[in-house]
């Protein structure tokens, strides 16, 4: 017997793997968990209800409906994304709000697991990795956590008895999604406890991205001890954030990361992270780790200066990570809230440096890290060189 998956599968079809809600203006209209996506990314596509799932309010609807299919298990519905809110709840058990995660408005960025797929770095040669490209493109440009993040898995499958411990890594040029990456380590030492890993990041012969990496075999405690966590409030007491991307869960302390032009405060930014599920390879979850610790020196930097947000970035203010340091300590849980503590130490002559921690909810300090970013205005407008959002 065909299962209701396997006919969508067939039919082209993704399962969104979430509660989708209908929202006209700010009323909740419908709501489903059967909803499916007709592409991946879904910014190339629609996003399909059981037309059964509307009761009542199909006949208020049929005026958002674009197409109408049959499906494994009677009529779907395409909604006019672009009229109507519809925002994608992963559900998870035991979550507030009757088990719901983050929510994500449609169209999705993606998934953690696309996320994690885009680091997952496979061998092609000798000394040579590579990482896809991405349909995505909004904003067609990788972010600095990302690169690394795939640096740090070529490292590791080039030298799999040693975890990396350190990883310094320039940003010289911003990398695009639809382009693969290539990986190019090479090997300054390789010692009995220690090796030196270079890892040169490429796309179309031009790099993107340089790293210098030390990697560990391990060794037991001699002595330990650790800075102490923020006293900050937790997770449950901090509001979600939606950066489209389901199967990672993002809340900030204060709602510090919303960009209010009008709003001031201390210059630093606290944020709850935790995933669905995590890989099992050490790499790949420091590779995860890695990604977010970019995201937010910058909103940090510009946190006390009255009317200077993100929104003005690729606008009028051109930004972006120029260099990254990340020195891991413990192996992570990431399925359990951790704390990235993210104050900005220093803003000035078109330059930001952060400087974070990264706790587990328990308190232990699983890595530490520096940011340094640019923070600039264009000198021209960036409409006129062409793609404003690839300039730095």
């Amino acid at each position: 017997m065909t299962t209701t998956a396997e006919a969508q599968a067939a039919e082209g079809l993704t399962p969104c793997r979430a509660l989708a809600r209908i929202y006209d203006g700010d009323e909740l209209v419908a709501e489903t968990r059967n909803a499916v996506s007709t592409t991946f990314p879904e910014i190339h596509g629609r996003i399909l209800v059981p037309k059964a799932d509307l009761g009542d309010q199909a006949p208020r609807l049929s005026a958002y409906v674009l197409e109408e299919r049959n499906g494994p298990d009677g009529p779907l519905v395409a909604l006019d994304h672009t009229k109507l809110r519809i925002v994608l709840y992963d559900t998870l058990p035991g979550w507030r709000d009757g088990g719901m995660g983050n929510p994500c408005r449609f169209p999705r960025w993606g998934d953690a697991q696309q996320l994690l797929w885009m680091m997952d770095a496979q061998r092609i040669g000798v000394d040579l990795f590579e990482t896809p490209s991405y349909d995505e493109t909004r904003r067609n440009v990788v972010e600095a956590g990302q690169v690394m993040g795939a640096q740090i898995v070529a490292a590791s499958r080039s030298i799999p008895d040693k975890r990396v411990t350190s990883i310094h890594t320039v940003l010289s040029r911003p990398a695009v999604f639809d382009k693969p990456i290539r990986l190019r380590p090479a090997f300054p030492r390789l010692g009995r406890n220690f090796a030196t890993v270079t890892v040169e990041s490429e796309q179309e012969g031009k790099s993107v991205a340089s790293s210098l990496i030390l990697m560990d075999k391990g060794a037991e405690d001699v002595i330990r001890s650790q800075a102490p966590m923020p006293d900050v409030p937790g997770p449950d007491e901090s509001p979600d954030y939606d950066y489209r991307m389901s199967g990672r869960f993002s809340r900030f302390v204060d709602d510090a990361y919303a960009a209010n032009p009008d709003r001031v405060g201390p210059p630093e930014i606290q944020s709850w992270v935790r995933f669905r599920e995590q890989p099992t390879e050490l790499c790949l979850k420091q590779a995860l780790l890695a990604q977010y610790v970019g995201h937010m020196t910058i909103a940090a930097a510009m946190r006390p200066h009255k009317g200077i947000t993100e929104k003005l970035a690729h606008e009028s203010l051109s930004t972006g990570i120029l260099a990254v340091t990340i020195d891991f300590h413990d192996e992570p849980d990431l399925t359990d809230w951790m704390l990235y503590s993210n104050p900005a130490i220093y803003a000035g002559r078109g330059l930001a440096q952060g400087q974070g921690m990264v706790f587990a909810r328990g308190g232990q300090l699983l890595a530490s890290y520096t940011v340094q970013a640019m923070i600039r205005r264009f000198e021209q407008d960036p409409a006129s060189l062409g793609d404003g959002n690839r300039r730095m």
